[in-house]
């Protein structure tokens, strides 16, 4: 919707002439005042511009018995992690609730660089929700890894004022930062004095002030009340994760409160269409933090107006006179069921979703490794003490163990009956066929193989599995369907999903690939995989930012020590 002309947001105000749409007779929560008042809303094109007040309307809707609150923001995610397309993504979550959505396009930047931030420049100017983009600061994320592409403050600096970038994205290489490492150092200083995201777990102390002092201004990763009060005391706002993997919302939801909201905000980082179909998304999360027990003023002014002001979105986040028509039509505040949402004065339905434009969708054939073969993924070693990966579930924070596994022949082998199994990394983008391998342990794989181009940041092959041969058809197949999600066991592919668009998103409905979704969620269970979400969680497992021991295509990393160990 273009922008209404001012004579006409100002007459119809005023109420001199009719309001382009009036919602009749709905009860309004005031996020600055916690009241909850029935009231008209007046709207002229996109914008709000009546409230506290009757109304007479061009196109008038009866909003009695409902409830209407702002529209829902979330504040970090990567829209290339619910494996669709913006455009799907919008047709997923917009009906929600969601009106604006703050991207990160660094999972299709470390694939094909600034040819996929434009991708998602080109879409947002099209998409039914307002899509934000900070642009991506860690392509690679460390030099530990092999990725497709890389971007230098240079390379971005470009960009910085384009009309829907806010700022830098999450700044993962928070050990560059405290290094003063240049590359990392140029980037914070092209941004300074524009907003900055962090990405900082378990940062704490002297280190943690070092790391804020450097302009960063918001932050995901806090995993617990006392790490996120800390992050708030030094000035940082507290953006609360719930995705398909890390899952914070329980233990930061005491934070919530009406003293704490206004430097609080909600985000999903990395969240899949099923988790999205099974759950929901923001809606999902404020269902689950007013049932925590949080009040539902702090809930609803974390979900939008703290957010709005802690990226400097003035235009949002309240209903009142001069806002951005973002608005939601509640059955009631605690389930937080969307009867109807308004996205810039938009109705987010069947109608708007069609009349969209579309864009050539990047980095198709992406998928360029080597063809693999059973005796790549032995794992050699004289020694038997060997460092193994440790799920957390419900967490990307790994434990660094260590277990006795004795060689033979060469090679220490996979022990599902000590849910010890292979984990491996193949190079996918045609630079230099490295291939790692190690242990993993918190799968349940008793059987086959799983494996994925999913794989945070670089987004090479990660697989995982018991028997090397399926582990290599997992592999090859995913090269042969330009990357995806595969399963595989007694030498037969049992589900896979395609994901064309840098082997990262699908070119079909969301519907689609939830259905896909369930029958690979089915298949890892019937090998014995007892994660609730073992595809994501397989593809942090290769994230060497996110303590404490990793794999990239160059090796284990110990990423405390912040170094290959082999």
């Amino acid at each position: 919707m273009t922008r209404p002309d001012l004579a006409d947001i100002i007459s119809q105000g005023r109420g001199a002439v009719p309001a382009d749409l009036v919602l009749k007779g709905g009860r309004v929560l005031d996020l600055v005042t916690g009241d909850l008042a029935v009231m008209d809303v007046a709207i002229c094109g996109d914008t709000i511009v009546g409230t506290h007040a009757d109304y007479a309307g061009v196109r008038e809707i009866d909003c009695a018995g409902r409830i209407l609150v702002p529209g829902f923001i979330d504040t970090h995610l990567h829209i290339e992690s619910s494996l669709v397309t913006p455009y799907e993504f919008d047709r997923c979550v917009t009906p929600r609730g969601i009106t604006t959505a703050i991207c990160d396009p660094h999972e299709i930047a470390n694939v094909c660089g600034l040819e996929g931030i434009g991708y998602f420049l080109d879409a947002a100017g099209k998409t039914v929700m307002d899509i934000r983009v900070q642009l991506s600061s860690c392509v690679p994320s460390t030099h530990m890894e092999t990725a497709g592409a890389r971007l230098e403050a240079a390379d971005l600096a470009p960009l910085m004022d384009h009309p829907r970038v806010i700022g830098l994205a999450e700044f993962m290489n928070f050990p560059g930062v405290l290094a003063g490492d240049p590359g990392a150092l140029a980037k914070l200083e092209a941004f300074r004095c524009r907003h900055i995201d962090g990405h900082a777990p378990l940062l704490a102390g002297r280190d943690l002030n070092g790391y804020i002092a450097a302009g960063i201004r918001t932050e995901h990763e806090a995993t617990t009340a006392a790490e996120a009060r800390e992050k708030l005391a030094k000035g940082m706002r507290v953006l609360i994760r719930e995705g398909s993997v890390s899952k914070d919302l329980h233990a930061l939801a005491p934070l919530i409160t009406e003293r704490l909201s206004p430097y609080i905000a909600f985000c999903t980082d990395d969240r899949n269409p099923l988790d999205i179909a099974e759950h929901g998304h923001i809606d999902h999360m404020i269902r689950t933090a007013i049932g925590l027990g949080a009040p539902p003023l702090a809930v609803y002014r974390a979900a939008s107006l703290s957010a709005a002001e802690a990226f400097g979105l003035k235009d949002r986040g309240l209903i009142a006179p001069g806002k951005r028509a973002d608005i939601v039509v509640l059955d009631s505040l605690e389930s937080c069921r969307a009867q109807m949402v308004l996205a810039g004065g938009v109705f987010a339905d069947a109608e708007a979703f069609a009349a969209r434009g579309t864009t050539e969708p990047v980095g198709r054939r992406s998928v360029r490794a080597r063809m693999v073969r059973a005796g790549d993924f032995r794992c050699g070693g004289n020694r038997a003490e060997t460092p193994v990966i440790g799920i957390l579930p419900g967490k990307i924070i790994t434990e660094h163990l260590s277990e006795v596994i004795a060689p033979e022949d060469g090679d220490k082998r996979p022990d599902p009956a000590r849910d010890l199994i292979r984990i491996a990394v193949v190079e996918r983008h045609g630079r230099n066929g490295n291939i790692a391998t190690g242990f993993v342990r918190g799968f349940g794989l008793q059987r086959g193989a799983i494996a994925a181009t999913v794989c945070h940041d670089h987004h090479n092959i990660v697989a995982v599995g018991a028997d090397y041969g399926d582990i290599a058809l997992a592999a090859n197949r995913l090269g042969e369907i330009e990357g995806g999600f595969v399963v595989a066991a007694g030498g037969k592919v049992l589900a896979e999903l395609a994901l064309p668009v840098a082997g990262l998103m699908s070119l079909d409905p969301f519907e689609t690939v939830q259905e896909r979704l369930v029958a690979l969620r089915a298949a890892a269970r019937a090998l014995g995989v007892t994660l609730e979400e073992p595809f994501l969680q397989l593809a942090f497992l290769a994230l060497p930012v996110i303590p404490h021991l990793k794999i990239t295509d160059r090796g284990m990393v110990d990423v405390d020590r912040f170094e290959i160990i082999g």
